[in-house]
């Protein structure tokens, strides 16, 4: 960063986090492609703002079709992919909003980077755990049965690796729940941490 660059503060964090009346957390959803993080994400974002709870949800997908369109699957391109993530989801806690992430972010070094950007918010690392078997049987956008045949390069499970987190916050195990069942361990989680009185 240039040494000739200020940060700006507009308004102290707590003040704007007083009038949403909630706390930023950021849940870092990780897991193979058809492990069900995007369906879960979605899940916990609509029962969260249910509850009356300001949030916004950071899709893998949706990152490539816009901010990181750039960005190829390349081991630097996938580190990027990640930092870019992360330094948006911390934009949207610094706004105070609870930011769900569902990314694959591949590596432990990746995701650790990812809690470092966050700095002081809350940062919880959820493995969304399916077996690759599943996810290959699952494989709602046909990427594995592609990646099986050398289609496409890079692909994680297949081509490239997948490391689980070593100690993660919180594990949902979806190849015997379902989405509403799944979500459900996270949501009670994030009301709490998300409260402004707690």
């Amino acid at each position: 960063m240039s040494s000739n660059l200020l940060k700006q503060v507009i308004q102290t964090r707590e003040a704007r986090w007083s009038r949403l009346g909630q706390r930023p957390v950021i849940a870092w959803f990780t897991g193979l492609s058809g492990s069900g993080k995007s369906s879960i994400a979605n899940a916990v974002d609509h029962a969260l703002t249910n509850c009356g709870r300001h949030t916004m949800v950071l899709d893998g997908d949706n990152l490539r079709c816009g901010l990181n369109r750039d960005l190829g699957f390349s081991a630097k391109d996938r580190d990027e992919n990640v930092r870019r993530t992360a330094e948006t989801a911390a934009l949207m806690a610094e706004a105070g909003l609870i930011t769900i992430v569902s990314l694959i972010s591949p590596l432990r070094a990746e995701r650790e980077n990812a809690r470092r950007i966050a700095n002081d918010v809350t940062f919880l690392e959820v493995f969304v755990s399916a077996p690759l078997s599943l996810c290959e049987a699952r494989d709602p956008k046909g990427l594995y049965r592609r990646a099986r045949r050398g289609e496409i390069p890079n692909f994680t499970g297949i081509s490239a690796p997948y490391e689980p987190p070593a100690d993660p916050d919180l594990t949902v195990i979806t190849e015997d729940q379902t989405i509403a069942e799944s979500a459900s361990h996270l949501i009670d989680r994030l009301l709490s941490l998300s409260a402004w009185n707690s």
